[in-house]
């Protein structure tokens, strides 16, 4: 699967599971981890593991089944590596905590629909 592709599948299910203020950032040629960075907000955990099944279920369907979930059940925040994407969805108030948008500010944004 190639990795935009990769890409477009996660953006989708994040949409389906009603994603806030989702972004995307493209990392080729700046991180050696990965090629795009993912960062969107649940409105509460239920609605944080449900994008996070979403986007595993979207994935396994394409027949990818490397990948690692950082995070636990009771976490405000999840990371998802799926190799050449990583995944990164937060509660509202974790993500205001955080402000992992910082450290892609040498990324180039991508314009994605919500």
């Amino acid at each position: 699967m190639e990795n935009t592709e990769l890409l477009d599948l996660t953006l989708e299910a994040i949409s389906e599971r009603h994603g806030e203020e989702t972004k995307a950032y493209d990392m080729r040629g700046i991180s050696i981890l990965a090629d795009y960075y993912v960062i969107t907000t649940a409105g509460s955990n239920r609605q944080l593991h449900a994008i996070a099944n979403s986007i595993i279920e979207k994935v396994h369907e394409k027949g990818k089944n490397d990948y690692r979930i950082e995070g636990s059940r009771d976490s405000n925040w999840l990371l998802i590596d799926l190799g050449d994407v990583v995944v990164n969805i937060f509660t509202f108030e974790a993500r205001g905590f955080y402000g992992l948008e910082k450290l892609w500010s040498n990324g180039k944004p991508l314009d994605i629909e919500e």
